[in-house]
C-alpha cells in the first residue's frame, strides 16, 4: 500500500484524521481524472489501484461508488460526452439567418470545447480503433443523436444547392479527428514550432481558420447579384 495512504489509514484508527474512505471526494474530481486515465492509457492500461492511488483515496472507494472499472468508464463517459453533447445543442444561433454562417459557427463551438477538453477526443481516438461494445456505446448514446440534427441540416443545404452533397460521416473526420487534432495531440503538433495549440489566441485563429477552409470549401458557388 502506498506510505501515505497507510499513514493516513493507521491515524484514522487512532482518531485522528478520518480514514481516506470517509474523505469527501467530489464524484465529479473521480470521473475527471478517470477520462483523462482513460484517454492516455486506453481501457485495459488504467488500473483502479492506480487510479485511486493518485486522487489520495481509499484502495476500494471507486469500487464502492462505481462498482467495477467498467461500470467506472461509463460514468466518465457520460461525465466526458454529457458536456459535449450540451455544447453541440447550443452550437446554432437562432438570431443569424446565413445558413452556412450557422454551420460555421457550430464547427468553432466544437473546436473550442475540444481545445478545452483534448481528453475528451483523446479517449474517442482510442475506443474508435477498437470494435467494442464501448464503442458502440459512445457512438449509439452521444455520438449518434449529436450529429442526427446536423445530419439533416446538411442534407438540406445539398438539396437547397447551397452546399455541395457531403455525408456526415465526412465532415465528422474533417473536423472531429482533423481540424481538432492540434488540440488532442498537443505534443505532436508543438513540434512544428509556433504558439502553442492550447494558447487561447491560437485556439481562436486555428479554429476561425478550419472553419472558414471547411465551409467555403463545401460552399456552391452563387450567381452574382449584379
Amino acid at each position: 500500500m502506498n506510505g501515505n495512504l497507510g499513514d493516513t489509514h493507521r491515524l484514522g484508527q487512532r482518531g485522528g484524521r478520518p480514514k481516506a474512505e470517509d474523505a469527501p471526494v467530489v464524484t465529479a474530481d473521480i470521473l475527471t481524472a478517470a477520462v483523462r486515465a482513460f484517454a492516455r492509457h486506453g481501457y485495459d492500461g488504467v488500473s483502479v489501484r492506480t487510479l485511486n492511488r493518485e486522487l489520495g483515496v481509499s484502495h476500494n472507494l471507486i469500487h464502492q461508488r462505481f462498482g467495477s472499472k467498467e461500470g467506472l468508464w461509463r460514468a466518465a463517459v457520460d461525465h466526458a460526452f454529457g458536456g459535449l453533447v450540451a455544447e453541440l445543442a447550443t452550437g446554432f444561433d437562432p438570431t443569424v439567418r446565413d445558413p452556412l454562417t450557422q454551420l460555421n459557427l457550430a464547427i468553432r463551438r466544437f473546436l473550442h470545447f475540444s481545445a478545452r477538453h483534448p481528453e475528451v477526443l483523446a479517449l474517442m481516438n482510442i475506443e474508435a480503433g477498437l470494435d467494442t461494445d464501448r464503442l458502440r456505446y459512445i457512438y449509439e448514446t452521444y455520438v449518434e443523436p449529436a450529429l442526427a440534427p446536423l445530419s439533416k441540416f446538411l442534407e438540406h443545404l445539398a438539396a437547397e444547392g447551397v452546399i455541395r452533397p457531403v455525408t456526415i460521416r465526412t465532415l465528422n473526420f474533417l473536423v472531429a479527428h482533423g481540424a481538432a487534432a492540434p488540440f488532442t495531440l498537443g505534443p505532436f503538433a508543438r513540434l512544428f514550432g509556433g504558439p502553442d495549440p492550447l494558447d487561447p489566441d491560437e485556439v481562436e485563429l486555428h479554429a476561425g481558420l478550419a472553419a472558414d477552409i471547411i465551409t467555403s470549401g463545401l460552399a456552391l458557388s452563387r450567381p452574382s447579384d449584379g
